[in-house]
């Protein structure tokens, strides 16, 4: 599994951050790679991204969300994701978004593809784009508040 960990200090209230966030369906407006996000429901999402010219398809499932401080999910379906992005706030107009995923490189070129550290490269750019984002419009674009309990498995 490929392990990537990266953060960005934003300059908006953690609540502004995280209610961006919140609003998957808007990932392609600052996520390179990413054709579409669909909310199916308060939990499950449906991903189509674009990896070196192939299209995936995968549904994920958000385990655990808390308002204003982490958001987690797994892949159940496609290729094997999951991760976890949380919200720290360092100050009243700025945020701290910590962002790590884990995920399976699949075939020769994405595995060479990690190994070389393109994939850690998009996700500082994908961190680089949400912070012109959110600093640009100064307001999410929604907001879901609700909350989702950790998910045990056995």
């Amino acid at each position: 599994m490929a392990d990537i960990t990266k953060s960005i200090d934003v300059n908006v209230p953690v609540r502004t951050a995280y209610d961006q966030w919140t609003q998957f369906e808007s990932f392609p407006k600052f996520m390179e790679g990413v054709k579409s996000v669909r909310q199916l429901d308060n939990k499950r999402l449906h991903w189509v991204v674009d990896v070196n010219g192939k299209t995936q398809e995968w549904d994920a499932e958000i385990t655990e969300q808390i308002p204003d401080e982490k958001i987690a999910w797994k892949s159940i379906s496609g290729q094997p994701n999951s991760g976890v992005v949380t919200f720290n706030r360092l100050g009243p107009d700025e945020t701290r978004v910590t962002l790590q995923i884990e995920w399976q490189p699949e075939g020769v070129t994405e595995n060479i593809g990690s190994m070389l550290g393109f994939d850690d490269r998009q996700v500082d750019q994908d961190l680089k784009n949400f912070k012109e984002f959110i600093e640009a419009r100064g307001a999410p674009t929604g907001a879901w508040r609700g909350q989702v309990n950790q998910t045990h498995t056995s």
